[in-house]
């Protein structure tokens, strides 16, 4: 397999400086959903916050809903906690990747009537990942990943 490349573009202080800034993020908008007790607090407050804007309110969340929403809360706390004590480069990439994954499912649950309130969320998740990414495709000339065989010794 192919080594990834870093060029001074991913490797500079404020690219790492980025993908700090993107955890801090990530912490202030995921620790709600962490355990039950906050996540039920923030869905009330991510209710009432769409009933004042005059936006469809968030569906009362089942059991299974709730387990999976503070799954991946945890999960994003932690890896949020890593990228702010330690940015790197290949944070920065894995968590362009993740960002665009979490859009995908984000438009996916707006293209079927999910709360509009995630508009806010998809535009902001979208712009993190442009910025995480940017460096790494135009290295890459579009790709993420170095083309295969690509920095091989006498190939």
């Amino acid at each position: 397999m192919a080594a990834l490349t870093f060029t001074p573009a991913t490797q500079s202080p404020s690219y790492l400086r980025l993908v700090r800034a993107s955890a801090v993020y990530d912490l202030v908008v995921t620790a709600g959903f962490a355990t039950p007790w906050t996540f039920a607090l923030l869905h009330a407050g991510l209710d009432a916050a769409s009933g004042a804007l005059g936006l469809r309110g968030f569906p009362e969340p089942d059991l299974m809903q709730v387990f999976y929403a503070t799954l991946m809360g945890s999960v994003v706390v932690v890896w949020s906690l890593l990228r702010v004590v330690r940015p790197q480069a290949i944070h920065g990439l894995f968590d362009g990747i993740a960002r665009v994954l979490f859009s995908s499912a984000m438009v996916y649950a707006l293209a079927h009537g999910g709360p509009e309130l995630l508009w806010g969320f998809l535009v902001a998740e979208a712009a993190w990942g442009v910025a995480q990414l940017g460096p790494w495709l135009r290295q890459g000339q579009g790709r993420l990943l170095p083309r295969p065989g690509a920095g091989r010794q006498g190939a």
